[in-house]
């Protein structure tokens, strides 16, 4: 129940262990669901998921928790509670399905809500083997639900819903938006935590360890196929270095593997839809005059494989370095000093994350601190550690997922107050 956090802390980890067992078999589906390779699935994504669950039931024992507050009133009490919003309404994406399941069912089971879950029309089966989990590992009827179905209409009808207190949507900026919107009609008018797009630049210093910066931008950029929201998708390289940077990523490129079994790297690209979304971002790079130095075309005929894509010379004004690609397409582009990298980083409508490669640390936080993003990566990047707030700045959502701070989005605080009597001493 809401009232007790032991049981839901319970709960959750035996969810977590039935996942532990089950682990090659989520990862199997999650593979046929979204193209990525068995591997990855089973070593990164429910790798993540099982740690997530494990994580919040920590918290579901400990994390409601008020205070008590000093008023100036000497003959009151005054105190706070966290309870349990209520019914969740969650809107996942098909990028990453059981991480993202993770990352919504797990705090706000630890903080005594319940749930409405839609899944991505394109990847629906993990969600419903979770749910199969889910009541093998002891949860109530009613308390996690699923529903299979389209964003305008079983998405848009739990954001109307009056019984919904809350609604979590990770996905598009342009849908974030009709989120929002729709919300705001709900006669409850639930609190709404929306985790978007982004365009995130990924800054190259001229004093980086440039291996390590490859392998950095290679990750960002290429992992999950390119469909993160968070790609290092505008890499900005210091002009001394731009040249040899740029012959170390396509090294690093050509040496991707495709397919979907074991030991593959990439696979394709979730449908018809998005690869042709890609495909047409890659001959838009071309015809804008950026320099295509690696791929840029369709990776054999079966499947929708792109191959991994190398762009250099790529301005600001082009349009694969102004919107979200969601594929395998790196961009490199040039700068001249710390100054002009950061205006360009921050000159775009998004602020999900960003990151910066070099060896003077002092610098290094002082560009930190300038970026307009809501998580800033310095020498590492795509580290989903479960006790790390994840949550964007402007046209990239509001809200954190994940850590402490993810506790807030299910609760409400709740003030109470009473006089009593001043005792003198």
């Amino acid at each position: 129940g809401a009232a007790r956090g032991t049981p839901r802390r319970d709960l959750l980890l035996k969810l977590a262990n039935l996942m532990a067992e089950h682990q090659q078999e989520l990862a199997e589906w999650e593979s046929r669901d979204n193209g990525k390779p068995v591997s990855v699935a089973r070593d990164v994504d429910v790798a993540l998921a099982i740690e997530h669950f494990r994580y919040f039931a920590g918290w579901a024992d400990k994390g409601m928790q008020g205070k008590t507050i000093p008023v100036s009133n000497t003959d009151s009490f005054a105190m706070t509670v966290h309870e349990p919003i209520g019914v969740v309404g969650c809107i996942i994406p098909w990028n990453f399905p059981i991480v993202m399941l993770a990352w919504k069912w797990a705090p706000l089971i630890a903080c005594g809500c319940t749930c409405v879950m839609k899944s991505s029309e394109k990847t629906p089966l993990t969600a419903l083997m979770m749910c199969d989990l889910a009541l093998k590992a002891g949860f109530p009827p009613g308390v996690l639900n699923v529903v299979s179905g389209f964003g305008d209409t079983a998405g848009e009808a739990i954001c109307r819903h009056p019984d919904i207190g809350k609604v979590c949507f990770t996905g598009s900026s342009a849908v974030g938006h009709k989120i929002a919107e729709t919300a705001a009609k709900s006669p409850q008018l639930p609190r709404v935590t929306l985790e978007l797009g982004g365009k995130s630049p990924l800054i190259v210093c001229e004093d980086a360890d440039l291996d390590e910066a490859a392998a950095v931008a290679h990750i960002g950029l290429f992992l999950n196929h390119g469909q993160c929201c968070c790609a290092s998708s505008r890499i900005l390289v210091h002009e001394s270095v731009h040249d040899e940077f740029v012959k170390k990523c396509v090294a690093k490129a050509k040496a991707v593997k495709l397919g979907t079994e074991e030991g593959k790297d990439q696979g394709p690209q979730v449908d018809k839809i998005q690869f042709d979304k890609v495909m047409g971002y890659i001959q838009s790079g071309k015809d804008e005059g950026a320099k295509c130095v690696l791929g840029g075309a369709r990776a054999g005929k079966k499947g929708y494989f792109v191959q991994p894509t190398v762009f250099a010379d790529v301005k600001d004004h082009m349009k694969i370095a102004k919107e979200e690609i969601f594929g395998p397409v790196m961009q490199l582009m040039k700068f001249s000093t710390v100054e002009e990298a950061v205006e360009r980083a921050n000159a775009t409508d998004y602020g999900l994350a960003a990151g910066i490669c070099g060896t003077d640390i002092s610098k290094m936080m002082g560009i930190a601190k300038r970026l307009n993003a809501g998580t800033v990566w310095i020498n590492c990047y795509d580290d989903f550690d479960a006790a790390i707030p994840f949550g964007g700045f402007k046209a990239s959502g509001y809200g954190r997922e994940k850590s402490e701070y993810a506790l807030a989005n299910f609760t409400e605080v709740k003030t109470i107050q009473f006089p009593t009597v001043n005792f003198q001493a």
